[in-house]
Order: structure tokens, then sequence, then C-alpha cells
């Protein structure tokens, strides 16, 4: 496998990793190490790649990147009782260009996906979400995203690409794949009303941070239907991180954004996870063990993986029908893990993206809504955003 753009894990790492406890993560994970070279992929289900490229970052100043201290504190952790073979393929380093460094992550990331293997992004500014989507491309046809971020980051699409505008060309430029984008921790005074306006007028998600946490679990069916997830580290609030790290007093905790990153992980759909917007300095470690605790996390959450979205054996599952107005809603329980989805209906005389009746994951309190004569607002959505 041509994977020559990757260098390998630092020495300084792999020395580090020599003292650890033999039953530590790092003990478990396959590295790629200059001595031995890339590892055999076989039986990988997870691979970690750090990005080193920053400079569509809007406040670039010149400082490059290092996840040599997230590596060697994720590395101490210990496993849980896990299932799944993890590797490290190191770096991707910015390359002549920043579009030098997209095509080396749409490269590397594309051959994962085709092997079935979820990417664990390390980076770097957030645009690089950009060539994360991109890779998709040749691989599913319809992807939704889920961004957990204090921006919508739409920009102008007109402009050069940076890390606070990366979403409007997801969502302009061709191929046109982008199904749904969902925001988790948006807060309003970091948006323009412009921006918000658009996010309800492409009927888009877009969640506040008081509105999530004050029920974390509201994330879940968000989560359940996404593809890829890409974390902005400003989320987080500056109490929980280094000084190069802190951005806004409000924000999620460890607790929270340790939380996501779980959902992430037991999301079946979900094929790639990325952290971004990491500023690493020589007093990192409260940043680099939340990083390596929200890894662990997804980790977890990806051993923890049902399946139980095949709705083909009535034995494994509960359909609702409820009447709203004039909309017949139809609600899917799983008896397996007691989640729900709703049914979004085909429209065969309308040219939209879906080919046939899909599932919304969703809440038993949309169903309860339902009863009561209110049309949940994520179907209201997914309905809208099908009949264009």
């Amino acid at each position: 496998m041509n994977f020559n753009f990757l260098t390998s894990v630092s020495d300084a790492v792999l020395a580090h990793n020599e003292l650890i406890a033999q039953q530590a993560l790092g003990k478990k994970i396959k590295v790629h190490s200059r001595q031995n070279g890339i590892p055999d992929l076989d039986d990988v289900q997870m691979a970690i790649i750090g990005v080193q490229e920053n400079r569509n970052d809007v406040n670039f100043m010149g400082a490059d990147i290092n996840f040599d201290s997230i590596r060697k504190t994720l590395y101490t952790l210990f496993p849980g009782n896990w299932h799944t073979t993890i590797a490290d393929l190191g770096d991707i380093e910015s390359g002549e260009s920043v579009e030098d460094t997209y095509f080396a992550i749409r490269t590397a990331i594309t051959v994962l996906l085709e092997k079935n293997i979820i990417p664990i992004i390390l980076g770097g500014s957030q645009d690089l979400t950009y060539a994360n989507y991109r890779a998709y491309d040749s691989v599913k046809p319809m992807v939704n995203i889920v961004s957990v971020d204090t921006n919508f980051d739409l920009g102008d699409a007109n402009l050069p690409i940076k890390n606070n505008s990366y979403v409007g060309k997801v969502i302009v430029e061709e191929p046109y794949n982008l199904f749904n984008y969902a925001t988790i921790g948006y807060q309003t005074y970091f948006n323009s009303q412009e921006e918000i306006d658009l996010i309800e007028k492409l009927y888009f998600e877009a969640y506040r941070l008081g509105e999530i946490s004050g029920d974390i679990n509201k994330v879940e069916p968000l989560l359940r239907d996404a593809h890829i997830v890409s974390i902005d580290l400003k989320s987080v609030r500056a109490a929980e991180v280094s000084e190069s790290q802190k951005f806004s007093p409000n924000g999620f905790s460890g607790k929270e954004i340790c939380a996501i990153s779980r959902y992430a992980g037991i999301s079946n759909k979900v094929s790639s996870f990325g952290i971004y917007e990491y500023h690493n300095s020589k007093n990192d470690s409260a940043t680099s063990m939340l990083i390596a605790q929200m890894i662990w996390y997804f980790v977890e959450g990806v051993n923890c993986r049902i399946a139980d979205d095949d709705f083909t054996n009535e034995n494994h599952y509960q359909k609702f029908n409820v009447l709203v107005d004039d909309d017949e809603l139809i609600f899917f329980k799983s008896l397996k893990t007691g989640r729900w989805w709703i049914e979004i209906p085909f429209l065969p005389d309308v040219n939209n993206k879906l080919k046939k009746h899909t599932l919304l994951p969703c809440m038993h309190s949309d169903y309860v809504l339902a009863t009561q004569g209110e049309i949940p607002e994520r179907w209201y959505k997914a309905y809208r955003k099908n009949s264009f």
C-alpha cells in the first residue's frame, strides 16, 4: 500500500512507549515506526493519523504542530475490554501547498474507508474536514457531517477556503455529496444572524451549547446518523485545557466532550472521527490528556456498537403509526437496544437525494411529542430537504 507521504511516529514517543506498563494501550497499538515501517492493516479496525497542517487557520502565525504529547499520553492509558485492533500510522506533514496536504488526506482516508478502517484524525485546522469529506467521493454517494463547534464555519464560499469557511465549500462545490450538516454546541454570539438564517433556510440542524449541556443525550440520534464527526477543540471551555488552547470561558466540559466522543463511537454509521484546532505548547498536559481521553472514549464506543437498524425481521422491532394532522408518522423501536427511528417517506415525483424510504434516528421523546400532535423538528427538516 502506497502511504509514502506518512511519516513515522517519532523515536521520542517510541522510547517513551518502552517505559510504560505492559497492559497499557501503547503496547497494543500497531505503530508506524522508522525501523519497521507501516504496519500490516489486515486486522485493523481503527487508524490514528496526525495531520500537521494549519496554514488555512485565519489566525495562522507560522507555528508548527506536533502530536507527540498526545501520543505519549494516549499510549499510557489502559484499554477497556476491547475486541478491536488500532494502528497509529504516524503523520501527514504539511505539503508544498495546502492542496497537496488535502490530496494526501483524501488518498489516505479513501484507502482506509475502502478497507472498512475508521480513521481517527488529529489536526491541524478544521478546514481539513473538507479533505476528509472529499475522501468519500468515490466511496459513498450521500454523506452526513456532524460538527462539534462554537461556529457554523459557513463563511463565503467564493473566497479561498479557511478554517472558518470550509462548510461553505462543502455545500457549494461539486460533486454534491452532502445530505445533512449538523452543528452541536454553537454559541450565538460567535455567529452572525445571516449564518444562523442560512442554516435554517438549508434545513440543516443546529443545537446551542445550553440545549446540549442541559441534556447531553440529545446528541445520540444526531451522531447515530453521522458519517463524519469533526470536533473543534474551541468548543471546549477554557478551564479544561492548556494555556495555548484557551478560547472561551463557555463551552463543553471535559466530561461532556468525552460523552459526545463515545456517542460518536457507538454510532454504526460514523466512519471517520476528527479532532481539530490543536495548538501544542510546552505546558500541554491538560489538553493532551483531554484529547487522549476523547480518543479513548471514541474507541470504547466503537467496541460497544450493536447492529440494530435492520428492520427486515419483525421480531427485532416494534412499529408505531402516529397521525399528526395530515401526516402519518411511522416510528420504529429496536427491541435489541431500545433506540428509535422515524421514517422519511420517499417522494417519487421529486428529484431528491433519497431513492427510497429512509429511517432517521430519533428519540423516544419525539414519539411522545408526535402522539401529542407535534411534528418532530428533525423529521420536518429532513422531509423539507427531501422535497427539493
